[in-house]
């Protein structure tokens, strides 16, 4: 079984915890995820402005993180396809990213010569727009809501 469809060189690949998905990254900038039961392409994620390098999903298969020669960790939503956040604070290229094993959180390797670990609140934006909430005491604004939960329409980001 040959699976095609990236323009250029596939960096890495990895399978979903439940076996159904496998994701490739590659040098044309892409993560595409394959359904395991048929071997067709399901989506092809864009975002990253250079080489994928390294992809993984999370334990409970919710979140696939990518990394890239650009410098960002991408999180994305497995059941949308949808970005759910862009992990930026490394000055050079994604090497590698492991989440840990309950979830929580994500280190990232970087020709920086640094890890950097992501905690929960940086991997889930709700969770990190409700701390904002408390902290200003009102709800986000619609442009706020755009830029901290971006891709997601919520109408009400902070609970009353």
């Amino acid at each position: 079984m040959t699976l095609k469809g990236h323009t250029g060189a596939v960096e890495s690949v990895v399978f979903s915890p439940d076996g159904h998905t496998l994701a490739s990254g590659s040098d044309d900038k892409t993560v595409r995820l394959w359904d395991t039961a048929t071997w067709r392409l399901r989506t092809t994620l864009t975002g990253h402005t250079d080489t994928i390098t390294t992809v993984v999903f999370s334990p409970d298969g919710g979140t696939l993180a990518s990394g890239a020669y650009d410098g960002t960790v991408r999180l994305w939503d497995t059941s949308t396809s949808q970005p759910r956040e862009t992990l930026t604070g490394h000055s050079d290229k994604i090497e590698a990213v492991a989440f840990s094993p309950d979830g929580h959180r994500l280190a990232s390797g970087s020709d920086d010569r640094t890890v950097r670990l992501w905690n929960e609140e940086s991997l889930d934006p709700r969770q990190a727009a409700g701390k904002i909430c408390r902290t200003i005491h009102r709800d986000l604004t619609a442009a706020e809501r755009a830029a901290y939960l971006p891709g997601q329409s919520v109408p009400a980001a902070c609970p009353s």
